[in-house]
């Protein structure tokens, strides 16, 4: 029952695969890892320059699944209110008025928060519940979201002008943070090909939300070893500064990961495994989702920003040492 049950995910994880490779051409490892947070029930923050794909990326994905989808564009001037809804006064034909809610672009399945760095720290709190708890309160009223609900978040590089830097419990939230960069010249000719010769492909659909659901319940029923679970404790122990830990954490690392980052390789090393045709999680799946894991949980100190230390090369030594 089992081994039939675990056939049938990989098949369809391929088949998904397959379907956004149409459409999408070359980031293979930033598909992975949305497609692995989405099994996990998790949110993406995904960096990169405008024009890699980002948000053509998000879009087919959400095509695939079948799921409804919502963009916001971040803009300085959006307000939360944009984001969740409000309520408006409304006349009723009996003459009476009353106040009625009209949902804002949150209450979606994909929800894309394009270039959300480019707007003010408010509002980019806004997001904080929905993510957290899969509610929205607006005017003392909770509203609970439909599941599955997911958060791609796409951002600009924090170097580039006009943008607010993601507060760290914000930052918390995204179960993984996932890199996009510029194509290389044979994927770029690809590109060419599929866009400015004749129609571009369309992606099919090749599941939906219940599927979805039903997916997410046998990634976390994947057992794992108690040896294994010891290596992500220690993996997260280990971003923080100590006697024990590497030299790159003593040196640069202000504060190391919470215990979100144990929550997020956890589940999606459980979501990997199945991937692979697996029952159960190996160090190969810890080792391979711990660095989108971590990045975004590992908060540099000062002297890391002057010798041009990022976090990727932090972790890469803690996966060394551990």
């Amino acid at each position: 029952m089992i081994e039939e049950r675990v056939r049938l995910f990989r098949e369809r994880m391929e088949r998904i695969r397959e379907e956004i490779s149409k459409v999408i051409v070359g980031h293979e490892e930033a598909i992975e890892g949305m497609l692995l947070c989405l099994l996990a029930g998790g949110h993406v923050l995904i960096e990169g320059v405008p024009g890699v794909g980002k948000t053509k990326t998000v879009l087919t994905l959400s095509k695939v699944l079948g799921l409804k989808f919502s963009r916001i564009q971040f803009t300085p001037d959006l307000m939360p209110a944009d984001i969740t809804g409000t309520e408006i006064l409304i006349e009723r034909p009996d003459g009476t008025r009353e106040f009625q809610f009209r949902p804002g672009p949150i209450f979606a399945n994909l929800v894309l928060a394009d270039e959300i760095n480019r707007a003010t720290p408010r509002t980019q709190s806004a997001l904080l519940e929905a993510m957290q708890e899969r509610t929205v309160t607006v005017s003392g009223r909770t509203y609970r979201l439909e599941e599955p609900f997911m958060v791609l978040a796409t951002q600009n590089p924090i170097e580039m002008e006009g943008t607010y830097s993601l507060p760290e419990a914000q930052l918390d939230r995204f179960t993984f943070k996932l890199k996009m960069g510029s194509p290389t010249e044979g994927e770029m000719r690809e590109i060419l090909h599929r866009t400015t010769f004749g129609e571009e492909p369309e992606p099919e659909q090749v599941i939906g939300a219940e599927e979805i659901l039903e997916m997410r319940k046998l990634v976390r029923d994947v057992p794992i070893a108690s040896h294994v679970e010891d290596y992500i404790i220690r993996l997260v122990k280990l971003t923080h500064p100590s006697d024990e830990s590497p030299e790159l954490v003593r040196r640069y690392v202000e504060y190391g990961s919470s215990v979100r980052g144990a929550q997020a390789i956890s589940l999606t090393a459980r979501a990997r495994a199945l991937w692979r045709g697996r029952y159960n999680v190996s160090f190969e799946d810890v080792r391979a989702v711990a660095l989108p894991a971590l990045r975004h949980r590992i908060i540099r100190n000062y002297e890391a920003e002057l010798d041009g230390v990022d976090a990727d090369r932090i972790i890469r030594q803690i996966l060394e040492t551990a």
